[in-house]
């Protein structure tokens, strides 16, 4: 490993170790503030995630400041909408943080054992993010939140991309947008080099310096209405969806080689 390798891991440490205790102090601190002093649930929701929003800029901060990362963004102000379902690739274990540090007021749908995490499990519940442990339970909350007018942040993949395949949606988003028929705004995520991919433990470096690149597009078109049985229309999205991500991220892997090369 390389002396330049070396510094990245130590600025990665220090990274997680500054995110694990971000993540305990809202659990073990501001939560409980939070449920003394305001009331109402909505609001300590709002609150929570504009805190939360801000702990996440600050963490990408300090890892760009470290060396760990670069990243850029391009299409930012579709993310300041509300009321969006917000729909990503997932190359990378700290993609949500860089949708949560630039989407106002969102809501995600994280993963059931996040919830029972010590790390994590105060976050999640003071800024009232979904779990996905019931299928049904999470339509519910996934209508409620978009109808309140947050925006919601999710992983159709339901797991990390695997790197140098075609993704591959769950049905689980087509599910959510045809029971919402909210706004869809697809989001593609390139990490270069690869990192803390499905399997990769943090502490394996990469022999560069990672970018990630946040490409927010245009909404998706309106979808025509449908006759169709609820359970087939939602099969056919989930393709399309599919399609549609994998076109525009070998689009995107194409444009990024060709500037490389030049």
């Amino acid at each position: 490993m390389s002396l330049d390798q070396w510094r990245r891991g130590a600025g990665t440490a220090l990274s997680f170790a500054t995110f694990g205790i971000g993540g305990l102090t809202i659990g073990l601190l501001i939560s409980p503030l939070l449920q003394l002093c305001v009331r109402d649930r909505d609001r300590r929701q709002h609150i929570a995630r504009h805190l939360i929003q801000r702990l996440f800029r600050f963490f990408i901060a300090i890892m760009k400041g470290l060396g760990v990362l670069d990243y850029q963004l391009t299409g930012a102000e579709h993310l300041q909408r509300p009321g969006r379902l917000i729909l990503a690739n997932h190359p990378s274990l700290i993609d949500v943080v860089f949708l949560l540090a630039h989407t106002p007021n969102a809501a995600c749908i994280v993963k059931g054992k996040l919830a029972s995490n010590p790390f994590t499990r105060g976050p999640i519940r003071a800024a009232g993010y979904i779990a996905n442990r019931d299928p049904e339970a999470v339509l519910e909350a996934a209508h409620a939140s978009l109808a309140r007018g947050d925006s919601l942040i999710l992983f159709p993949e339901g797991t990390r991309t695997v790197p140098n395949r075609p993704i591959k949606f769950r049905r689980g988003a087509a599910n959510i947008a045809l029971r919402t028929e909210a706004p869809i705004t697809p989001v593609l995520i390139d990490c270069t080099p690869t990192t803390l991919t499905k399997g990769d433990p943090w502490y394996h470096i990469p022999k560069s310096k990672v970018l990630m690149s946040l490409h927010i597009l245009d909404d998706l078109p309106p979808r025509a209405s449908s006759s169709l049985p609820r359970g087939q229309q939602a099969r056919l999205l989930t393709r399309e969806l599919s399609d549609y991500f994998n076109k525009e991220l070998e689009l995107l892997y194409d444009e990024r080689n060709t500037t490389a090369s030049a």
